[in-house]
């Protein structure tokens, strides 16, 4: 076994990325979030390996930081919650736009607004459908214990530098507040400069060599043309995400006849209304989408065109994963929704209960 812990989600994220090697941390305090950074602080990585940690003035600050590590090269990555996230939309395009890797944490609280600091799914729109302006997309990986808290930090990282373009690990303030048993990664070193430039010296902004053509990052080009064939490249890119990046889990789906599909928290809740059900002789699985872009499109396509009667998509918003779920099952079967609000939590026996009465018809 490596090494053991008992760990808060949140502080488990500020451990993953000094193990994993990450050059910056630049944030911003926020509930149900703030421990992330605080934990940071209080481990000194600066001491240890050399990782910058800085708190900037601001969320538009931050994400610009992000903007400038990742234009060299490096492992940089930043966290906050829904409505600091909101404020670095736009840096989250510009990174897209520049084709820069780099990785967002978002524990997510209830909103629209300031809302409350309770958790919440609500910005499963603004995590897959973009994030800001300009049609681009962010790699969105979804947990559902402290575990892949852990995991989920290489993980991100990983993907982003793969495709270069930013990665998000989206969480809600369950997750990032849970206490959890978990494995902690072994110590990956910081890259050299060397390696930086042997791996990334094709585009990352960290200096002119000898014989080398001047690297310039931006976001910006002015001629239409020259603009669409970059848009083209970047969905051509995206295209190869959905084929070769989708990571889900299924639960007794083999027999299911019925189907509940949930992210994150609503999932590890799920999973209990699927034994519930399972005892009353119902057959019932749950799929997990772990990765919320690329989804799992095709397997719940296949799932539909098996024979599944109904799914069940489970959210801690008004509605918003369902629509994707209903896009893959493409009209074959019902696609029902339910769901909690505003930092309210629902429990496996309500879920339950909406399996037998929208699916079942009971």
């Amino acid at each position: 076994m490596g090494d053991l812990r008992l760990m808060k989600g949140n502080e488990v994220i500020a451990e993953a990325a000094i193990r994993c090697g990450c050059d910056g941390y630049f944030g911003y305090p926020i509930t149900p979030q703030s421990e992330i950074m605080e934990t940071l602080m209080a481990r000194r990585p600066w001491e240890e390996t050399g990782m910058v940690v800085l708190q900037a003035e601001s969320e538009g600050a931050s994400i610009n930081m992000i903007y400038g590590g990742a234009s060299s090269g490096k492992k940089v990555m930043t966290s906050s919650s829904s409505p600091g996230i909101s404020l670095m939309s736009e840096g989250l395009s510009y990174l897209a736009g520049a084709e820069l890797p780099c990785l967002i944490v978002n524990v997510q609280r209830g909103g629209p607004g300031l809302g409350t600091i309770q958790p919440s799914q609500s910005d499963y729109f603004q995590a897959t459908k973009g994030g800001g302006h300009g049609d681009f997309q962010l790699i969105v990986l979804a947990p559902a214990s402290v575990q892949e808290m852990n995991d989920f930090v290489d993980l991100g990282f990983e993907l982003a530098f793969k495709y270069r373009n930013p990665a998000m690990i989206l969480a809600d303030g369950v997750i990032g507040q849970t206490m959890e048993k978990v494995e902690l990664s072994d110590y990956k070193p910081r890259w050299t400069e060397q390696q930086i430039e042997e791996m990334h010296g094709s585009w990352a902004a960290n200096g002119k060599k000898a014989n080398r053509n001047q690297h310039i990052v931006t976001s910006l080009e002015l001629v239409s043309e020259r603009q669409e064939k970059f848009n083209q490249k970047l969905q051509a890119k995206y295209r190869k995400m959905e084929e070769e990046e989708v990571r889900y889990e299924m639960i007794q789906c083999d027999d299911a006849e019925y189907v509940i599909v949930a992210f994150g928290l609503s999932a590890r809740i799920s999973q209990k209304s699927v034994d519930i059900l399972r005892e009353k002789g119902i057959k019932v699985g749950l799929l997990r989408p772990i990765t919320l872009f690329p989804f799992p499109t095709k397997i719940i396509s296949e799932l539909a065109n098996r024979g599944v009667k109904g799914f069940l998509s489970v959210e801690m918003n008004a509605g918003q994963m369902v629509q994707d779920v209903r896009l893959a099952v493409n009209g074959k079967t019902k696609v029902e929704y339910f769901g909690r609000m505003g930092g309210m939590i629902t429990n496996p026996g309500e879920v339950a209960d909406v399996v037998e009465s929208k699916l079942i018809g009971k």
